[in-house]
């Protein structure tokens, strides 16, 4: 018979291990010396030893999960209840006592830190459900709309809550930004139709204007044609391309009838040169105004140099055009940057051409990818079609990015 302090074999080759309750059965060993068996036995221990060892550095080092940690405690005291070791098994015991109480305190400092970080995400999500109903009534439309998005963003990368009280919020943060979306688009809806509006309204002054554009009953169709151009600025614009071809026909009329009155009243020449002379001065007031950096400054100073070009009244025929062309040339220019304010401010055409942005972008990286595939497997044809395809949509990608660039980004 063999003996060591935690463990021995009898005669008859059954291991037995020591503990605080008696000795217990370890098991049978017929394949060679005692020594050995206990020897045997004392590695399985050893090997428990370890188990739990880097049991205790995985709790203490590692994010594992307190469902986790008590299995796998679990797990090492059945082992260990088992008695097929030899050894101090009530050490085991005791560690395995200590690591399962390290992983319940573990549990509930989990448990308190899930508290705070819910209880901040509550917090978070009232906050932005506040902010976007104070937007929700907002005019800003450019700058409220950024915001929401913005705000989204931030949302979805904040924790769930409960699932009753993140969907009362989602419910709240949804239902302002809806209503603000519904107040863009009523607010744009009537722009449109006030400049559908004008547009007809226009539609009348040029058919009124193409009609007198053959009078001869110079002073009062002269002085009716100041009224209609009046009524033309009082009228707002209309669509662009709407608003350029009225805005040609209304001026190709007036041209009509103040050129057959330039030609019964020769005399009148004299008046036109110097009428010509205050319309260059005022032209170069105008130009002035160009490169334009203040377009409401522009605007008003434009409004003003207009109003006394139409006080002046006509020029010499052959320096209609020229002089005409250089104050048209201030006009487009200060309705191209109305145009472009107005394109900055769309947020629907900004999306439009953020997503087709974002689509090209996604396909010229897939290209790339699939070249760089092709290139690795040896298939150089395939990289080359796939090359020529990239160049195609490249070119597109250059194209909305730098229309995306009159958005402002």
């Amino acid at each position: 018979m063999s003996s060591e302090p935690w463990g021995r074999v009898d005669e008859a080759g059954t291991v037995y291990v020591r503990t605080a309750d008696g000795e217990q059965v370890v098991g049978s060993w017929q394949a060679g010396s005692p020594e050995e068996a206990l020897a045997y036995f004392e590695r399985k221990y050893d090997g428990l030893v370890v188990e739990i060892g880097l049991l205790e550095r995985r709790v203490k080092t590692t994010d594992l999960s307190a469902k986790d940690a008590t299995a796998a405690i679990d797990h090492i005291r059945h082992q260990v209840d088992e008695h097929h070791v030899v050894g101090d098994l009530e050490a085991l015991k005791k560690r395995l006592d200590k690591l399962a109480g390290d992983v319940e305190a573990r549990r509930e400092q989990r448990k308190a830190a899930k508290a705070v970080q819910a209880d901040e995400a509550r917090r978070a999500k009232e906050d932005l459900v506040a902010e976007a109903e104070q937007l929700a009534a907002s005019e800003q439309w450019r700058a409220a709309g950024e915001r929401l998005r913005a705000l989204v963003d931030t949302w979805k990368g904040l924790p769930r809550l409960d699932r009753k009280t993140d969907d009362e919020l989602w419910h709240r943060f949804s239902h302002a930004r809806s209503a603000f979306s519904k107040r863009r688009k009523a607010h744009f809806a009537a722009l449109d139709a006030q400049r559908e509006e004008a547009r007809q309204t226009k539609e009348k002054l040029v058919a009124e204007a193409e009609a007198l554009s053959g009078s001869t009953d110079w002073g009062p169709t002269a002085a009716r044609y100041r009224e209609l151009m009046a009524d033309w600025k009082a009228a707002g614009r209309a669509q662009r391309e709407a608003e350029e071809d009225l805005w040609n026909r209304f001026r190709g009329a007036q041209d009509i009838f103040f050129q057959g009155r330039s030609e019964v009243f020769a005399e009148r020449d004299a008046e036109q040169r110097e009428n010509l002379t205050r319309k260059e001065e005022l032209v170069v007031e105008a130009e002035k105004l160009l490169p334009i950096s203040d377009l409401k400054a522009a605007r008003a100073a434009f409004r003003s140099v207009n109003e006394r070009w139409e006080a002046v009244g006509h020029v010499p025929r052959d320096a209609r055009a020229r002089i005409e062309g250089r104050i048209h040339a201030v006009e487009r220019a200060i309705q191209e940057a109305e145009e472009a304010e107005w394109r900055r401010t769309n947020p629907e055409a900004r999306a439009r051409a953020q997503g087709l942005t974002g689509q090209l972008q996604d396909a010229v990286d897939k290209l790339r990818t699939q070249i760089d595939a092709a290139r690795a497997a040896g298939n150089n044809a395939k990289a080359d079609k796939l090359s020529k395809e990239l160049e195609g949509r490249q070119a597109l990608l250059d194209q909305a990015l730098k229309g995306l660039q009159e958005f402002g980004g």
